[in-house]
This record gives C-alpha cells, sequence and structure tokens, in this order.
C-alpha cells in the first residue's frame, strides 16, 4: 500500500505487550525470546482506500504501524449518504516461534469528532482467526454534542481470549469501522475520524502469550 497523509497523524500499532505473571493459564510477562514476524497480506476498506494507508513493521519484526489518510465517517450537510459508515479489515500473518501462541488481550483506540446536537458516533471491532467461528467484537458509542479527542478501549478476561491455533499458520483479522448519524439539524456536518489531531499513536494491540501443548 502506498502511504498517504491527509488527516492528521492517524497511526496503530501491534505491540508485544506484558500479561499478569505466573498466570495459572500458562501466560507470561514478555513474548517469546525469538523474533516475530508480522507481514499485512491485505488492507481493504472503505475507510482505508488504496493509496491512502500505509504499514510500516517495525525493524526487530515485534510490532508495525498502520497511518491512515481517508479514515473519516459524517453525516448531515453535504455528506454523501454512503460517508455515515466506513471500516478497514487489515488480514495479517503473524509468525511466532514454535510451541507458543497468541491472543488481543487489548486494544487502545483513539480518533477525533465532532458531532452536533442529536448526532451519534460508534466506533467498532471485531478480530478473529480465518477460518475460526470465534470472534471477538467490541462497540463503543458516543454522543452529541461533542467536540474532542475520543478514546475506547477493548479488554478481554484471559478465561475469554481467542487464541492462535497451535501448529496451524492461519491469518488473523482486525476490522475496525466507524459510523455517525446526523444530528438534529440535519443541515450541520457530523464526522468522527479514527486518527489523533496531536500525531501520537492512536491504535495499541496488546499481545498475550501462552505454550502451546505438548503433543
Amino acid at each position: 500500500m502506498a502511504a498517504g497523509l491527509l488527516l492528521s497523524g492517524a497511526i496503530g500499532a501491534l505491540l508485544a505487550s506484558a500479561v499478569p505473571a505466573h498466570n495459572p493459564s500458562g501466560g507470561f510477562e514478555d513474548p517469546p525470546p525469538d523474533k516475530i514476524i508480522i507481514k499485512v497480506a491485505t488492507v481493504n476498506g472503505s475507510g482505508c482506500p488504496q493509496g491512502t494507508t500505509a504499514v510500516a513493521v517495525s525493524p526487530d519484526n515485534t510490532a508495525f504501524t498502520v497511518t491512515y489518510s481517508a479514515y473519516l465517517a459524517q453525516a448531515g450537510g453535504s455528506s454523501n449518504p454512503t460517508d455515515f459508515r466506513k471500516n478497514c479489515q487489515l488480514n495479517l500473518v503473524v509468525h511466532v516461534p514454535g510451541g507458543f501462541t497468541y491472543a488481543i488481550a487489548s486494544a487502545d483506540y483513539r480518533g477525533f469528532a465532532a458531532l452536533e446536537s442529536g448526532a451519534k458516533g460508534t466506533q467498532r471491532a471485531s478480530y478473529y482467526f480465518q477460518g475460526s467461528p470465534d470472534t471477538q467484537q467490541r462497540t463503543h458509542p458516543f454522543n452529541g454534542p461533542y467536540d474532542d479527542n475520543w478514546q475506547a478501549t477493548d479488554e478481554t478476561d484471559w478465561a475469554q481470549l481467542v487464541w492462535a491455533p497451535c501448529g496451524v499458520q492461519r491469518n488473523f483479522n482486525i476490522n475496525t469501522e466507524l459510523r455517525v448519524t446526523a444530528g438534529t439539524d440535519r443541515t450541520k456536518t457530523s464526522f468522527m475520524t479514527m486518527d489523533s489531531t496531536d500525531g501520537d499513536i492512536s491504535t495499541v494491540y496488546h499481545l498475550a502469550w501462552k505454550e502451546c501443548p505438548e503433543k
């Protein structure tokens, strides 16, 4: 994907993160010592059309950043009827050291919203492994009047984590979505972006780790 930057720095990152020490389910404070390789197979969606999204993997292969330049949902005013909903799906290939598996423990999202009185904004994200029926989905509503940065955090209890299957390579999908409805005065535009006005990291995905059972 080519890089584009029309809105203020919208950056996402996937980082190896600590989980509780000596977790009874086999969790680790740190990820496995060997390198984790993250590759982006595809980036698709109305919130990240071709040429408006850049994905970069960190030098140590343990994180990646996503920069958006067109992730904006809006309604009211002169908005097009299809502008009320935007989404972006990342299809990731994550190679981890043998004998380990991972799951998304939490995710922090940020952006900016300008919602008129009566308007509503929604941020939604879902996570699933290719071929798996298990899907995690989280939704965060915002109500107008609202004119500020927004932040939303998805958290999953250890017992509810969806783990990558051991011994099988399955791509991991992250599908994010923004929705906006017009306010009481439909001549005024309300919008919501998946970015940050101050250029800080807008999205952080935290990983949990555990050993695969011995065969």
